[in-house]
């Protein structure tokens, strides 16, 4: 009687054997979502029209041959004295997708605004995986001062969800003047325990873990998120915050889906990025402690 019961044990233990396998060979496929130029909206002075900004397309190489896009977004009156966001976006699409985000950026900050396309993703070269997205990082960084000639303290590094990730992890090797952090996690691993409670999170090559590196990050800091969040939990979000030194600032966005932080939160939202940036970007002789 108990061979039948021993049996069906069996092939839903291999079921799920074979299900945890897949996941492990097509990990890459499963965290990276990618959308490829044509796809997107490409035609930067199309993109600029009407909104007081210049886009523009800017090129730059990793440290292993891979050659990135990005766009560089600033106001057409003045902008290029602005200090800088260098943003990284989040994991589906393509940083096309994220232009009105970034011209918002540009005039409400106000800030040059860097969005950088990942390997992979838009009109970049290469294949998404952890190791890299963080080189596209730090090629980034290393085009914003050495080719642009921008300082490091005119620079606030923003992540966006997996972002966010990138970002915490170029601010743990740099001086940048801060951080945002928005809508992000404390790992990948945390996030699959959220997603795919059946998955060990040994067999999770892909870490990212954030909550690792935050401590070692010693900027100013401001970490955004909603409660309503359904892709990234509230909770991972404040795990993250909880684990970041002083100083940090947490701003919460009432009532915002993961994709909707900006479009809910509205002016309160963007006027708290705005004093942010500001305090985090004037010159050294108005910061605190200074003569």
């Amino acid at each position: 009687m108990f061979r039948p019961a021993m049996k069906r044990l069996g092939l839903v233990a291999a079921f799920f054997a074979i299900i945890i396998l897949l996941m492990a060979i097509f990990e890459r496929s499963l965290i990276f979502f990618p959308t490829r130029c044509p796809d997107g909206f490409w035609d930067v002075d199309a993109v600029a029209s009407g909104t007081g900004c210049i886009v523009e397309d800017c090129f730059f190489d990793t440290d292993d041959g891979v050659r990135l896009h990005g766009w560089w977004s600033r106001r057409a009156a003045g902008g290029e004295n602005d200090p800088v966001v260098l943003f990284f976006h989040g994991n589906a699409g393509n940083l096309s997708h994220r232009a009105d985000f970034l011209i918002e950026l540009s005039n409400s900050l106000p800030a040059q605004v860097v969005a950088v396309g990942y390997r992979g993703y838009g009109r970049s070269e290469g294949r998404p995986s952890e190791a890299g997205l963080y080189k596209d990082a730090r090629a980034a960084w290393r085009y914003l001062l050495t080719e642009r000639g921008v300082a490091a303290d005119r620079v606030v590094i923003f992540g966006k969800s997996l972002g966010g990730a990138v970002a915490v992890d170029l601010a743990m090797g740099v001086s940048p003047a801060g951080l945002i952090v928005e809508s992000s996690f404390t790992s990948v691993p945390a996030m699959a325990g959220k997603h795919y409670p059946f998955v060990p999170k040994f067999l999770i090559r892909t870490r990212m873990d954030s909550a690792a590196k935050i401590g070692q990050v010693t900027c100013p800091k401001l970490f955004v998120h909603s409660r309503a969040d359904r892709v990234v939990p509230y909770a991972l979000g404040r795990e993250l915050f909880d684990a970041a030194p002083e100083p940090k600032t947490f701003y919460e966005v009432i009532g915002a889906g993961h994709n909707e932080t900006w479009l809910v939160g509205g002016s309160a939202y963007i006027e708290a990025l705005r004093k942010f940036f500001a305090a985090c970007t004037k010159p050294a002789s108005e910061k605190p402690g200074r003569p």
